[in-house]
């Protein structure tokens, strides 16, 4: 989701469209890490920047990291460029070039402010999996796009879904998927909106290939990021209503759906730390510590026994609307997309 634009005085960075942009190992930086706990110094090195990889974008989201598979290239980053309706791939060697273009609207003429692809994820079959706000589907494509894409839903129970913002996979060959209303024309009032805003399941594939949708939360206002535990027996959800911003955790039945959630951190612990704003996309690493974006950055949250919220351990503090984040190189480095940016941080933490 979009919010606002933010500016930074950083030197040097180059704007562009669809060309590629030539990299150098001397990045600029941004923001600061910002240590609530010490138990951060174990997740991120003091001495650790905020690179800024390239600039010049619209608004930036859903990043993945694409490991190598047999078959396949890997080692790259891909994210989303939401009102460019466009993908782009990252590598150090040769900076960004164009990976996909259109991302999520394939009609004609003007769809919208937000029309592209948005929370991207790869499938345990090495599918590239892109939530789509203009063609208001989740899809899933070979990532050397022989075979085209295929739609995994779009609809439920015959009702057009708003337009699906963030995705994850789970390992039974099923995913779960926010709705909300970001990608439409008027968002919340638009005429064409059938649905609430909920989060969905979309079943492993039967014999004969069908998949099956069903909503597994439907009490949220503004449901957005998702992911899952290390065990996948959590399911996370963040919730982008500023008037109500909460990160949610819930049971994951062995059916596939989900038990009564809890909140894991919400405004008023966000108001000790001097932050506002919902929480927008997250990642979660090995420990089961959650990575959020929220409050203009990244918060770290630590799991705690028992029901109540979990630690906030620190904020990597960008200084503007952050989108999403996610693992790559080794597993230890953070990739986040923030408005006009493409950032990572160097961490000793481990994610999957």
């Amino acid at each position: 989701m979009r919010t606002h634009s933010f500016t930074v005085l950083i030197g040097l960075l180059t704007a562009f469209g669809s060309v590629s942009i030539a990299q150098t190992t001397n990045y600029p930086t941004i923001g600061q890490v910002v240590r609530t706990d010490a138990r951060l110094d174990n997740l991120i090195p003091k001495d650790a920047k905020i690179d800024v990889l390239a600039s010049g974008f619209i608004w930036t989201e859903g990043p993945v990291w694409v490991r190598p598979r047999a078959g396949q290239d890997g080692n790259f980053l891909l994210f989303s460029d939401v009102p460019q309706n466009t993908i782009f791939k990252w590598t150090e060697k040769d900076g960004v070039t164009t990976f996909l273009k259109p991302s999520g609207y394939t009609g004609l003429g003007r769809y919208s402010d937000e029309p592209g692809s948005n929370g991207l994820t790869i499938d345990p079959q090495g599918y590239l999996v892109a939530a789509e706000h203009g063609d208001r589907r989740i899809s899933r494509m070979p990532l050397n796009g022989l075979g085209g894409k295929q739609t995994l839903a779009d609809s439920y129970q015959g009702k057009r879904l708003n337009s699906p913002n963030d995705v994850v996979s789970h390992s039974s060959g099923s995913y779960y998927f926010t709705d909300p209303p970001y990608g439409m024309p008027n968002r919340e009032k638009d005429t064409t909106r059938q649905l609430g805003l909920n989060v969905y399941r979309i079943s492993p594939a039967q014999a004969d290939g069908r998949r099956t949708v069903a909503i597994v939360v439907s009490d949220l206002t503004r449901p957005n990021g998702i992911a899952f535990s290390p065990d996948e027996k959590t399911l996370y959800v963040a919730q982008s209503d500023p008037a109500n911003p909460v990160i949610m955790a819930y049971p994951v039945q062995a059916d596939g759906m989900v038990g009564k959630g809890r909140v894991i951190i919400g405004k008023e612990q966000m108001a000790k730390q001097g932050l506002r704003g919902g929480f927008d996309g997250m990642k979660v690493d090995q420990s089961g510590n959650i990575w959020a974006t929220g409050g203009g950055g990244v918060v770290v949250l630590a799991p705690t026994a028992g029901t109540g919220p979990y630690d906030f351990l620190g904020h990597i503090r960008i200084g503007g609307a952050t989108a999403n984040c996610a693992w790559g190189d080794d597993g230890s480095t953070l990739y986040i997309t923030a408005d006009m940016y493409l950032c990572r941080v160097k961490t000793t933490a481990k994610g999957f």
